[in-house]
């Protein structure tokens, strides 16, 4: 009887210890993923920045080109900004399709995908 119960306890011990090693290992594929996501998200982020740089300098050069062209500088800026007021308005409407689920779907890939080892 003295056997089946220190047996009982050493498979007791065992599931425990099974079940702190599975949540271990859960806790560190999550934060293994997150890290994945996190650091892709902030190269990208990099990437933006210097994208929107680039496109900063080509609007202030469209910007005075446009106000030599018209006559005065201002016109130019005004020309500018009105431009970039019909890409918000495009983008407002088609905000849901193009951004949002472009993000939320990089995401799930991010979270999903096999690492390469």
């Amino acid at each position: 009887m003295k056997d089946k119960v220190i047996i009982v306890e050493m498979l007791v011990e065992k599931i425990e210890q099974y079940a702190k090693t599975s949540l271990e290992l859960y806790k560190l594929k999550a934060i293994d993923k997150g890290t994945d996501v996190f650091s892709s998200l902030i190269s990208r982020v990099v990437i933006i920045t210097i994208i929107a740089l680039f496109f900063l300098l080509v609007t202030l050069g469209l910007c005075f080109y446009l106000g030599e062209v018209l006559g005065k500088v201002y016109y130019g800026f005004f020309a500018v900004a009105g431009i970039y007021a019909v890409v918000g308005i495009i983008m407002i409407i088609f905000r849901k399709r193009w951004l949002d689920d472009t993000l939320n779907d990089y995401i799930v890939r991010q979270i999903f995908k096999e690492k390469k080892r």
